[in-house]
């Protein structure tokens, strides 16, 4: 078993660094057991099939990247955390694209299930220090969800992009623009916007029941209240969203308008 197990992580090792070094192609079942030493039937045994094995592989590059994401030391500024954090993403997905590319651009459930699970959980937790403090503007989860999808998409779109015509700013301007959408600033300017302060205390309330545990309400009630607070959390990212979209529809149809208004 424990002969397995390391036959096992060396044949990922091994297609790890052929996977970041040559590119997605070269992946091939016998080029990986060359590399990594074996017999390809060794290879099949191992992870079954190709898929398999790109699977693991994923699985493979997000414990590489957790062990960066839990190195990070927390501080007393969550928002710094989440910055930090942010560089450490878009960091991993420019230093080994291919492998980048698996892990978030292919859609493997099986090698995100776990350990991508554990990586939205990490994030999730940052948010949720943020709401805590009362600066988070919606609910928790949309913003886990806001973040993940722009630094995901931030990060695909250069890799895109021959190295000589990336913007190396365009990282830190895409963390700069969700955060004025994720949070209230903290000279209270914001704030005065009365329901973007609901929908702070909203995300606030929701994170310190959570944290503190509380036996007061029944689990349906604390259900029910979750549901209500997740509501007000985002209240205002949905008001405003329908009325730019009533914005637009009115816009669209300028004759229609226009004749209503002679009428």
């Amino acid at each position: 078993m424990v002969r397995a197990v390391r036959t096992r992580e060396r044949v990922l090792d091994a297609a790890a660094e052929l996977l970041n070094r040559e590119g997605r192609t070269a992946l091939s079942t016998r080029a990986v057991s060359a590399a990594a030493g074996i017999q390809p039937p060794t290879l099949y045994r191992l992870f079954g099939d190709k898929a398999g094995l790109l699977d693991a592989l994923a699985a493979h590059g997000f414990a590489q990247y957790l062990a960066g994401k839990q190195a990070l030391e927390e501080t007393d500024d969550p928002v710094a955390d989440l910055r930090r954090s942010w560089d450490l993403h878009v960091g991993f997905g420019l230093s080994r694209p291919a492998c980048y590319i698996l892990m978030f651009g292919e859609g493997r459930r099986r090698g995100f299930a776990e350990a991508g699970a554990e990586t939205m959980g990490m994030l999730r937790r940052n948010v949720a220090r943020i709401a805590a403090a009362g600066r988070l503007r919606m609910s928790v989860d949309r913003a886990t969800w806001l973040l993940h999808a722009n630094g995901v998409g931030a990060v695909l779109s250069l890799i895109a992009l021959p190295p000589h015509e990336r913007d190396p700013d365009l990282p830190a301007a895409a963390f700069e623009h969700v955060l004025r959408t994720l949070t209230l600033t903290v000279d209270g300017d914001d704030a005065a916007d009365a329901r973007s302060g609901v929908a702070g205390r909203a995300a606030a309330l929701r994170e310190a029941l959570r944290i503190s545990g509380t036996t007061v309400l029944t689990r349906s009630e604390s259900t029910l209240l979750t549901d209500w607070l997740d509501r007000l959390a985002d209240a205002d990212d949905a008001d405003s969203a329908g009325t730019a979209a009533a914005t637009d529809r009115r816009t669209d149809h300028p004759v229609e308008r226009d004749g209503r208004d002679d009428a």
